[in-house]
């Protein structure tokens, strides 16, 4: 076997280990017209379809507050991500908390070292004096496709491939 054969195979062993890294997630933030807006806490998570450990991705919530209050008081109204993992995070988690966002898309990378199969990425909105909403979209990872709506706290959910 020649040196330049043997360096292609070293190279395709390498390849794998980041199946989820070119995979992103992109969450839309509609603008709801009130008088009285305030922007949701937003959480991300993902977990095997078959069930398993929940991962959170991101939550987005009031970092600073002003007052004693740190702005997690109202974390557990994105009940079914406080279920999951939120209630066992210390906050502020590096890489995961988030400054609340107002109207808008943005894009969370989902983590690299995922390995293939089949999950779901759940997104979960609440916001004061407003309402709570859960998208769920599954995937299979490394093809990451997969897309679903909110109907008032959330927009579109879509889960790609970069």
């Amino acid at each position: 076997m020649s040196p330049t054969r043997l360096a292609l195979v070293a190279g395709t062993i390498i390849v794998p280990a980041s199946v989820a890294s070119a995979a992103s997630i992109t969450v839309t933030v509609p603008r709801i017209d009130l008088a009285e807006y305030k922007k949701p806490y937003v959480a991300g998570w993902i977990e095997p379809a078959g069930g398993g450990q929940a991962r959170s991705l991101f939550v987005w919530y009031q970092l600073r507050n002003g007052g004693k209050e740190p702005g997690t008081k109202w974390l557990s109204e994105l009940r079914s991500w406080w279920r999951k993992s939120g209630r066992m995070m210390q906050l502020p988690a590096d890489g995961v908390s988030g400054a609340t966002r107002g109207p808008g898309s943005y894009s969370v990378a989902l983590p690299a070292n995922l390995p293939a199969g089949n999950y779901v990425v759940h997104v979960e909105a609440a916001r004061e004096h407003g309402t709570r909403e859960l998208v769920s979209v599954p995937v299979t990872l490394p093809a990451a496709n997969g897309r679903a709506s909110g109907k008032a706290e959330l927009g579109a959910v879509v889960v790609a491939a970069k």
